[in-house]
């Protein structure tokens, strides 16, 4: 059985909770509470050398593996039950382009802003503020012309790539400032789409640990 180390509020780890259930395969959670996250528990040195030297999660436990990283766990679940990877190489290498993206431009901003607005012990910077959002703007303005034009992604069926990048768009609004639904009616549609995957649940019912209310 796969072990997933991680919390609720992490839209990584519930990146990898959404493909184990996709893939319907037997895991549990291993929780680390939001708390100790926020108080650097796994920044520490000690954690760091025992358990990962990113002082990230999610961790997945595959046997004897310790894999780290959302998307190179994701393309390690996919190539190994050969599901949601990709129909061919063509797509395959799409899938990629679509991963890069979001761990460089879209999670990567919209998952700092979410984190500042949210949880951060004081407000965000008014000047870091504008300059995320506009990258934020841009990024999500990219996914929602892409998905104008077709069902998911890459291809006609579903693949990590978009479980990739609806990781964090599954939160409440309140903790980004983003209304999804209000805004980007394509990927509105995507997201409910995405929905109808074996296992799906939202990630405060998939993934142990208490929401937390969202502070500025």
């Amino acid at each position: 059985m796969y072990k997933l180390h991680g919390f609720s509020q992490s839209g990584n780890t519930y990146k990898v909770a959404l493909l184990l259930q996709a893939l319907e395969q037997p895991w549990t959670a291993v929780h680390l509470p939001f708390g100790d996250f926020a108080a650097g528990l796994t920044r520490s040195p000690a954690w760091r050398q025992d358990h990962n030297e990113m002082g990230e999660v999610p961790i997945l436990e595959d046997g004897a593996k310790h894999l780290t990283q959302s998307a190179a766990i994701m393309l390690h679940l996919a190539r190994k039950h050969a599901r949601y990877e990709g129909a061919d190489d063509d797509e395959r290498q799409e899938v990629l382009r679509w991963l890069f993206f979001d761990n460089h431009k879209f999670t990567s901003y919209l998952a700092t802003w979410r984190f500042m607005k949210s949880f951060a012990p004081a407000a965000p910077d008014p000047t870091i503020q504008q300059w995320l959002k506009g990258r934020i703007d841009n990024a999500l303005g990219v996914v929602e012309k892409h998905l104008a034009a077709r069902p998911y992604m890459v291809g006609m069926q579903p693949t990590i790539a978009d479980l990739s990048l609806c990781g964090y768009l599954y939160f409440p609004p309140e903790e980004s400032g983003y209304d999804i639904a209000a805004q980007y009616p394509s990927m509105a549609a995507w997201l409910e789409r995405l929905r109808g995957l074996p296992g799906w649940r939202p990630p405060y019912e998939l993934l142990p640990g208490e929401q937390v209310a969202a502070r500025w």
